[in-house]
């Protein structure tokens, strides 16, 4: 199963305390600093199932600083906690609500939380007040932060469409993915992702009247579409109401982000084997209207696939 939503707490490392310690007899003060905190950096890599580490754990933290120590050592810095996350990943702190980034390229980073100071040893403070010397610092303290960590695919294509218009189906075929299918709804139940050449085409689970506010699959799956480039909008060629089915899955993208409507449509009328060729060209003549260009395509025939495969290239 793929994880795409985590909420999960980040600490930082604590900085080392100074160190309070004289020499022999008193003659002066010869306590080292303390090491700085760890800090936590993410770093974005090209693997969708990253967030199915969080699926037991969600509270990490990185190593602390090391006290000081005598003879005026300082005590070693904490290690830094690296936490690698998919590309397409929206960090959102949780407190406020607000965006901190958007990960959109292999290897980027950004750091989430400091490390704490570490505290000067009271070496540091040996002139200051050599009569009442003044003793080692504690270390500061690391930050600590709840984050969420959204997934949205970063795809070429998606495919879209009502539950059971073969969206699986036609990824297996064009790519080579093994998706489950079979002939009852919500057979995918989360997001997969196929290559075409050199392109990444994303099946979004059905989505149905509602999904927007939760119904079905619910808006879980919705976000996906924010980043794909076209939509591949699937229409069974079974349907009888082929138009209905058209505009429920049109309003529940506009209800759930109305710049969804503005991508790159192009409509798909899937199944076209299990109809006879009149009824086809029907469907087609009635959804012209919508100003969209239509494909048929049948995982059946060959000779449709290939277009399809051709056409995806050339866009």
């Amino acid at each position: 199963m793929l994880i795409d939503y985590v909420e999960v707490k980040l600490n930082a490392g604590n900085g080392g305390h100074g160190k309070t310690s004289f020499r022999k007899n008193m003659k002066g003060a010869d306590g080292g600093n303390g090491g700085d905190g760890g800090n936590i950096i993410v770093i974005a890599k090209n693997d969708l199932k990253l967030l199915n580490q969080f699926s037991s754990l969600t509270e990490f933290s990185a190593e602390d600083g090391i006290p000081g120590g005598t003879n005026r050592r300082s005590g070693r810095n904490g290690d830094n906690l690296i936490i690698n996350l998919p590309v397409g990943t929206s960090i959102i702190d949780e407190k406020s609500g607000r965006e901190i980034v958007d990960l959109t390229y292999v290897d980027q980073s950004i750091t989430l939380c400091r490390g704490g100071k570490g505290g000067l040893g009271n070496w540091e403070f040996r002139m200051e007040r050599p009569n009442n010397p003044i003793p080692g610092e504690p270390g500061k303290k690391g930050e600590t932060k709840e984050f969420i960590f959204s997934l949205k695919f970063i795809a070429d294509f998606g495919l879209i469409g009502l539950p059971n218009s073969g969206k699986s189906s036609l990824l297996n075929e064009l790519t080579g993915s093994h998706v489950k299918t079979a002939n009852y709804p919500f057979t995918t139940l989360s997001p997969s992702l196929g290559v075409l050449g050199n392109r990444v085409i994303a099946d979004i689970p059905g989505l149905i009247e509602g999904a927007s506010q939760g119904k079905g699959l619910g808006i879980g799956f919705l976000k996906h579409i924010e980043k794909v480039r076209v939509l591949l909008h699937c229409i069974s060629c079974e349907s009888t109401n082929y138009l209905k089915d058209y505009e429920t899955v049109r309003n529940e993208l506009g209800k759930f982000n109305s710049k969804l409507l503005d991508k790159k449509e192009i409509i798909l009328l899937t199944k076209s084997d299990l109809v006879n060729v009149e009824y086809v060209n029907k469907i087609a003549q009635d959804l012209k209207s919508l100003g969209r260009q239509i494909l048929f395509v049948s995982i059946y025939n060959l000779q449709e696939l290939e277009y399809l495969k051709k056409f995806a290239l050339s866009i």
